[in-house]
């Protein structure tokens, strides 16, 4: 029965961190670095000890055919379950709390509830979506993609990793490949949480995020073809250099977004040049470009400049230049009924939170298609992600599951 108010519950917070590090423990590759990429053995071994913690809490465990795990908290009247996680899979080389954090916080809130004797009127559900990480395939967020009907399934399961492996093959061999179809419980609510991956809660000093607002994303890969040639001999004026026409990108990108004064990001984040010889002028330049605005209209302007700007550099500098799309998600703006559950819960609990844009990608931009949804972030350490120096105080760690917590018995009692 529902006996206890929200703010007598708390998490379990020393069973939470101490799963952390034990998840964080699991898939280390030969040189010591935390590596658990999608669909590998690594990956597996996290699967199977987050499975185990799910049995052992009595849910009943779901896999679909794109490799997402539930554990799903049955029983309710009412079949629209609150559905609460992240991710467990990593990029090479990576701190031990992106996506777990979520994926942990939320089975530590079923737990807590368990306990507590809550009954609830919907369905709690954790879920670990597959490759959110995108590092072995593309596109990131994959799982969640497909499970919100962005993407199709055998699409996906088809899809070639940067090893030359297929996903679905992969899925199949580690004991992933589910039967659930994606998409096969409707969510009544879902809410993510998160550390911020990001220095801004940490520099205002402010424990809580109630994220509104998810960036756009547009990744595109340039390819810039020019003519190979002697570098002592060949004067600047005569050549077609392929390095130095991707260098001029780079520094286009920067200054047009600084211009802007708006909250626009470029990034290019992997650059090779051909044929890589010391003394001879790069032949060809391929390098991604990483766009990013919570605003549409910005994104699409900053994509527009791109295009003209390389239609000139072709002509200034006398290079063939062609662009792939590699991935292309619209902004998200998150439901403002569970922004403002996350804000209400925060303030009950005496910890001070600000709305937030999230610069990163998440799974929550993607459920956001087919339910309400919203994200909670907690600090990060100096904004360090993707890194083993990632790291958030225990303090915030377990402020952060207990707001969680908070919203979804509010989201399992109301109607």
């Amino acid at each position: 029965m529902n006996t206890r108010s929200v703010n007598t519950l708390s998490i379990d917070a020393g069973r939470l961190l101490g799963r952390l590090q034990e998840l964080g423990r699991i898939g280390h590759d030969e040189q010591g670095r935390l590596a658990r990429v999608a669909a590998t053995d690594a990956d597996k071994a996290g699967r199977d000890r987050l499975v185990g913690w799910m049995k052992e809490a009595g849910l009943e465990i779901a896999v679909d055919r794109i490799g997402n795990v539930f554990g799903i908290w049955a029983g309710a009247a009412d079949p629209r379950p609150v559905m609460v996680g992240s991710h467990i899979d990593t990029v090479v080389n990576a701190g031990i709390y992106d996506g777990t954090y979520g994926v942990l916080a939320g089975l530590a809130v079923i737990e807590t509830l368990q306990a507590a004797g809550f009954v609830p009127r919907r369905p709690i559900v954790v879920v670990a979506f597959t490759n959110e990480e995108g590092a072995r395939y593309a596109p990131d967020m994959m799982g969640s993609l497909v499970y919100a009907g962005g993407l199709g399934v055998e699409e996906a399961l088809a899809t070639v990793g940067t090893d030359g492996s297929v996903l679905g093959e992969e899925l199949a061999r580690i004991g992933y490949a589910g039967d659930r179809e994606p998409g096969f419980l409707k969510p009544h609510a879902y809410v993510e949480l998160h550390i911020e991956q990001g220095p801004i809660l940490e520099q205002v000093g402010l424990p809580i995020g109630a994220v509104e607002t998810l960036q756009g994303i547009s990744w595109q890969r340039v390819t810039i073809k020019g003519t190979a040639n002697h570098a002592g001999t060949t004067p600047m004026s005569m050549r077609r250099d392929a390095g130095q026409a991707a260098a001029r990108v780079m520094t286009f990108l920067r200054d047009h977004v600084t211009r802007s004064h708006a909250q626009s990001v470029a990034t290019v984040g992997c650059l090779r040049l051909e044929p890589d010889v010391i003394n001879v002028i790069p032949s060809r330049a391929t390098f991604t470009v990483d766009l990013r605005d919570p605003d549409e209209s910005r994104l699409r302007d900053a994509e527009a400049a791109l295009a003209r700007f390389l239609d000139e550099l072709s002509v200034e500098e006398q290079v063939r230049i062609s662009v792939e799309r590699l991935a292309r998600f619209e902004p998200v703006l998150f439901d403002e009924a569970l922004v403002e559950r996350i804000e209400e819960a925060a303030s009950r609990r005496g910890l001070p939170s600000r709305r937030m844009t999230s610069g990163a990608g998440h799974d929550a931009q993607m459920i956001a298609r087919i339910a309400p949804s919203a994200m909670i972030f907690v600090p990060s350490h100096q904004g360090i992600s993707h890194n083993p120096r990632e790291h958030t105080e225990p303090q915030d760690l377990a402020a952060g599951a207990d707001v969680l917590l908070d919203v979804v018995m509010q989201l399992c009692a109301a109607t």
